[in-house]
């Protein structure tokens, strides 16, 4: 099983956030407390996680992806019940779908309506990576 990180460029308050998934949630829990994210920022089936915990994890050894993969690795699971590669998550998402479908404020969309939806709150990210200055956010 493989844990993966996405490209995903956020701001939330004074930081900037991804996405941390993974095909087994034992090991998304294992990753998120070698990388000292707290459980209670588990959102069902992925954690959002600041820049500064997505480098801790890509050393820990998890898969760095674009957000437009990680978007379709997890409409994929969603069908399947398994993320898949990247490549074929996205295959997959272009075959049933149509490539337009991958445009980012689709895939975007379409992640943030499902999580809205099955009624799991977002959550606050971790409070650790309060440390970018004011001055960086756009």
């Amino acid at each position: 099983m493989t844990v993966y990180v996405d490209d995903m460029r956020a701001p939330y308050r004074r930081m900037i956030m991804c996405h941390m998934i993974a095909d087994d949630e034992a090991e998304l829990h294992a990753m998120a407390d070698r990388i000292g994210v707290a459980r209670k920022w588990y959102q069902g089936d992925h954690y959002d996680v600041c820049l500064e915990k997505r480098a801790l994890a890509v050393k820990a050894g998890a898969v760095g992806i674009t957000w437009r993969q990680c978007g379709c690795m997890v409409l994929h699971r969603r069908r399947t019940g398994k993320l898949g590669t990247p490549g074929e998550a996205q295959a997959a998402v272009e075959s049933r779908l149509g490539a337009v479908y991958l445009t980012p404020r689709h895939v975007v969309e379409n992640v943030i309506r499902s999580t809205d939806t099955a009624g799991v709150p977002p959550a606050a990210p971790d409070p650790d990576c309060s440390s970018m200055p004011e001055g960086d956010l756009p």
